[in-house]
């Protein structure tokens, strides 16, 4: 990722990787970045209870020669965002507030996952896809849903796609795909362990593998062939099932639509087909 790309995703994307001192400061940043941008380095590291060397290093892992550089784009990062109404779901929020944290939850995390989600891995995803034997999609707890969602889709349009959400399933399978094959591995944090082997295991037989994570410097992201980034944050409530579910089924929502356009005329036959045989049974568009 560019340092160039907005501050906070960069911080968010890199955050499992960094030392528990320079999560403090991450904490710091993330927690209020509109009163970071007039702190000193030596405030700052006061805040975080840390030495103004590991805000130094800090900066440096984001990949900016120093701290002057990362408040000039930490303060350009603050000026975009100024104006957007969100905060974190809390105790005593009527429904109309919840309705309005929850929706630009949903927005917010979609406006980021554009901001990170790599063109050329994008491109080579599809190209993969275009051209497999047979599609895998590996997905557990809130990551099955798109998973699920993946398999049904890809379904629709002729390939042969498949979603394991047992850990058994999922590695039993993958050690029989060949290469070729590809397999799409969901996690937001990038490091659950039964998703990394199982696209792991993939790999080793041939597989082409596809990572949709939060975290470009996860376990999960690290085993794949292709990163898929998306961004999502929030509390307890908005974090785990809701915004990260908007993001993993939009990215597999823009797979689907240039797979199918690769081989327009053919995605097109089939599609129709399978729309006439639902709409005999229930009658309508399914």
């Amino acid at each position: 990722m560019s340092k160039r790309t907005k501050t906070l995703l960069h911080i968010r994307s890199i955050y499992p990787t960094l030392k528990p001192a320079e999560r403090r400061v991450a904490d710091e940043v993330l927690a209020c970045p509109n009163h970071v941008v007039y702190l000193s380095i030596t405030e700052l590291a006061k805040e975080a209870k840390v030495s103004d060397a590991t805000v130094v290093k800090f900066c440096k892992r984001l990949g900016y020669k120093g701290f002057q550089e990362f408040k000039i784009l930490l303060a350009q990062d603050v000026v975009v965002q100024q104006g957007v109404i969100d905060g974190e779901v809390e105790h005593g929020d009527d429904i109309r507030t919840i309705k309005e944290k929850v929706f630009r939850a949903n927005i917010s995390s979609l406006e980021d996952t554009i901001q990170v989600l790599d063109v050329d891995e994008l491109d080579a995803a599809v190209k993969a896809l275009a051209q497999a034997r047979e599609i895998h999609f590996y997905g557990l707890g809130a990551s099955s849903i798109a998973a699920f969602d993946g398999e049904q889709k890809f379904s629709r349009i002729g390939r042969r796609a498949s979603a394991f959400v047992d850990t058994h399933m999922q590695i039993t399978r993958a050690v029989l795909l060949q290469p070729g094959d590809v397999v799409i591995g969901l996690s937001r944090s990038g490091e659950t362990r039964e998703i990394v082997e199982a696209v792991a295991t993939a790999k080793a037989c041939g597989a082409v593998t596809i990572a949709i994570t939060n975290h470009s410097a996860s376990a999960l992201a690290k085993e794949a062939d292709h990163v898929l980034l998306t961004c999502t944050h929030g509390n307890l409530f908005t974090k785990g099932g809701i915004s990260s579910r908007i993001a993993q089924l939009t990215t597999i929502d823009t797979l689907f639509v240039a797979v199918a356009l690769v081989d327009f005329h053919r995605s097109q036959e089939v599609l129709e087909k399978t729309t006439e045989i639902l709409s005999q049974r229930t009658g309508e568009y399914a």
